[in-house]
This record gives structure tokens, C-alpha cells and sequence, in this order.
């Protein structure tokens, strides 16, 4: 009862039965590089050379050989037929070579979307950094502005240096001249010399 109940289950996978003949296996892979090789091989000027030749060489042959050395008679049914067998099996290796190149164009698109996200990103982020610099580069005093600035001070310097030496002189021309009018009193300021 236990048993048939657990069959019976669908959250329970069924046992795997085993086949007394073994199911054949292939790397999807390797598979499909020789569908690629086979493809491509198919889409080189070489490919259809051989295949005219060989189609031409059987036509010529069957049409001009002797009678009883001929294998496929004109018509050429059984050329037809190679044909045809022949596109069977490439056109759905064709087919696979292409659903692997649309698998890696998928990929690569996709790389290439994260790369234009990220440089997109990037680029906005060296946009803002580049008006930044502008603005703060606008508060920064310039060359010619320290220039007309240095101008302004060493004017004012002269000017006070000017002023400076204007009132030393006229000090000096003020004490020079008490100085005259003191020794014209007669009182001699100076001190006497020593021992006298």
C-alpha cells in the first residue's frame, strides 16, 4: 500500500527504469562543431566547385558512356536522389550551425549591453565630475585677477611708503628746526663734557 502510494505521488519522480540496450549518447557539443564545420564547408566556393563537378561528371557520364556501362539512365533518378538525401541532412545541420551563432550573437549582445551600461555610467560620472570642476574652478581666483590684485597692493605699498617718507621728512624738517631755533636762545641743550 506504502509502495502504490508513493507511485502514485507527484511530488515524488518516478524510478528511472533500466533499458537493456543502451540508448546511444553524443557531446552536444562536439556535435555541434561538426555541424558548424559542416556548414560552413557548405558555404565555400570549394564545396560548390566539387558539387558542379560532380554533377557534371555523372551527367556527362550517363549520357555519353556505353549503354551497358551506364548506372542511372537519363532522368537520373538516382542522381536526383543523392541529392536530395544530401539537402536532408544539411539543412538541419545547417540549421543547428545557425541556432549556435544566434546562442554566442545572444551572448555576445548581451556583453556588449553590459559594456555600453557601464561606459554610459562611466561617462555620466565623468560629466558630473568635469561641470564640478568647472564650478569650483570658477570660485578659484585667476591669474589675471591675482595679477590686478598684486597691482592694487604694490600701488597702495608705494602710497604709504610715500606717505611713510613725506612725514619722516617733515618730522625731520620740524626737529631740525627747533633744533635751530633752540640754539639761537643761547642755552646750550647739550650736556657739558665730563670733568669740566
Amino acid at each position: 500500500m506504502a509502495e502504490r502510494e508513493r507511485r502514485d505521488r507527484l511530488d515524488t519522480p518516478r524510478e528511472q527504469r533500466q533499458h537493456l540496450i543502451g540508448r546511444p549518447t553524443f557531446d552536444p557539443d562536439s556535435f555541434g562543431s561538426f555541424a558548424e564545420q559542416f556548414a560552413r564547408f557548405m558555404g565555400t566556393a570549394r564545396f560548390l566547385l566539387y558539387m558542379t563537378g560532380f554533377v557534371v561528371v555523372w551527367i556527362v557520364w550517363n549520357s555519353v558512356a556505353p549503354a551497358d556501362a551506364r548506372w542511372d539512365p537519363y532522368a537520373f533518378i538516382f542522381l536526383t536522389l543523392m541529392l536530395s538525401l544530401q539537402a536532408s541532412y544539411a539543412a538541419p545541420l545547417i540549421l543547428l550551425a545557425q541556432n549556435r551563432q544566434e546562442q554566442r550573437d545572444k551572448v555576445l549582445a548581451e556583453q556588449d549591453r553590459q559594456v555600453n551600461a557601464r561606459t554610459r555610467a562611466d561617462m555620466e560620472f565623468l560629466a558630473r565630475e568635469v561641470a564640478s570642476l568647472r564650478m569650483s574652478v570658477g570660485e578659484v581666483a585667476t591669474r589675471d585677477y591675482v595679477r590686478s590684485e598684486l597691482r592694487a597692493l604694490l600701488a597702495e605699498l608705494d602710497e604709504r611708503a610715500l606717505e611713510t617718507a613725506e612725514r619722516v621728512a617733515r618730522d625731520t624738517a620740524a626737529e631740525v628746526a627747533r633744533d635751530r631755533a633752540g640754539s639761537h636762545d643761547g642755552s646750550d641743550d647739550r650736556p657739558a663734557p665730563p670733568g669740566s
